[in-house]
């Protein structure tokens, strides 16, 4: 899965028009956004924007972990 997505991030660069010795390292810029934005864990603490939610909840307490989470979204 992450190489299929590494691939994908390369071809899209290469797309753009983007030189061949950068294609690497900005497919691996693209995943790490992606997981930036879309892990729980990784995500901004909103309070903090400095710190990740992990690196929160270990400042909190080191055991503690998540052992569930919702999404909720608003539809008007």
């Amino acid at each position: 899965m992450i190489t299929q997505e590494i691939e994908i991030g390369k071809e899209q660069a290469r797309r753009e028009g983007k030189p061949e010795e950068m294609l690497e390292k900005i497919a691996q810029g693209k995943l790490s956004k992606f997981y930036k934005d879309s892990t729980l864990l990784n995500q901004e603490f909103i309070k903090d924007n400095k710190m990740t939610i992990r690196q929160y909840l270990q400042s909190v307490d080191k055991q503690l972990t998540v052992t569930a989470f919702k999404r909720y979204t608003l539809s008007l």
